[in-house]
């Protein structure tokens, strides 16, 4: 049965909405009463997925507004903003989760045996790997704030991952960002105290999406993960957009400031 529109809990802004975590939690925040605005960027195949998606939560009920746009760039963040703050409202945007997953996946340094022309990551790519997955989380809270979307009551979720404290091939570049990113929580966490609007940083376990299908060696994570973890399975978007409907209730509003696992047990399974 459809959802009563006029029964919503207010609005999610999901940056990475199309696929993965992002599309998960849209379903799952959409099914749970909050109507959807999403940033994504993608060409028709994404764009086609992301309309399905689109569809499906309207199916629910709920109102919907998809923006395929590139979520780091200031103008296009400001177009956004202005969008949504038109159709939404002062104080309308209940949670802002940050799933934004592009960047480089090179080593720093060629191995001892490889060639010494081997593809190793510049700067201009280091940059824009830390910057979309990272700082665009600071730059997007800004300003939500400043326009008096996002207010008090408000929760600000971050998907990072175990690379954040974990060396794998290739994964340099995106571990820093994670890193970056968990630094960014708390320090807003802090800094939005007084505000009474809360930030965690979640970190799901092992996850098949398409951002682990372009890590190099991402069947070895898999295969490590089914051992490690004691539910004996992988984590899911869906687990993990469960957990994120229950988190963004009002009884967690002492809660911030964290890097939440969502894993099953996966970290603890050694």
């Amino acid at each position: 049965m459809a959802a009563d529109a006029a029964s919503s809990r207010g609005w999610v802004l999901i940056l990475g909405v199309s696929s993965g975590f992002g599309a998960a939690a849209a379903r799952a925040f959409a099914a749970d009463g909050l109507d959807v605005a999403g940033v994504h960027l993608d060409r028709r195949a994404g764009q086609l997925e992301a309309d399905a998606l689109a569809a499906e939560t309207v199916a629910l009920g709920r109102q919907c507004a998809f923006f395929n746009v590139n979520a780091a760039d200031d103008e296009q963040r400001a177009a956004v903003i202005a969008a949504l703050r038109e159709r939404i409202g002062p104080g309308g945007l209940t949670v802002l989760l940050h799933s934004l997953a592009f960047g480089s996946l090179v080593p720093f340094v060629p191995a001892p045996d490889a060639d010494p022309k081997s593809r190793c990551v510049t700067r201009k790519q280091l940059e824009m790997t830390v910057d979309v997955m990272a700082h665009s989380l600071v730059y997007w809270t800004q300003d939500l704030v400043a326009a008096g979307m996002l207010g008090a009551g408000g929760r600000v979720y971050a998907m990072t991952s175990s690379g954040s404290h974990m060396v794998w091939p290739g994964y340099g570049p995106v571990s820093a960002a994670k890193a970056a990113l968990e630094a960014h929580c708390r320090q807003l966490a802090s800094e939005l105290a007084p505000r009474r609007i809360t930030v965690n940083a979640v970190l799901a376990g092992v996850t098949r999406t398409p951002a682990l299908a372009k890590i190099p060696g991402a069947d070895q994570l898999i295969a490590k993960a089914e051992v490690r973890n004691p539910s004996g399975r992988l984590t899911t978007p869906k687990d993990v957009a469960d957990c994120l409907v229950e988190l963004a209730r009002a009884g967690t509003h002492w809660l911030t400031g964290n890097v939440l696992r969502v894993d099953g047990g996966e970290d603890i399974g050694g």
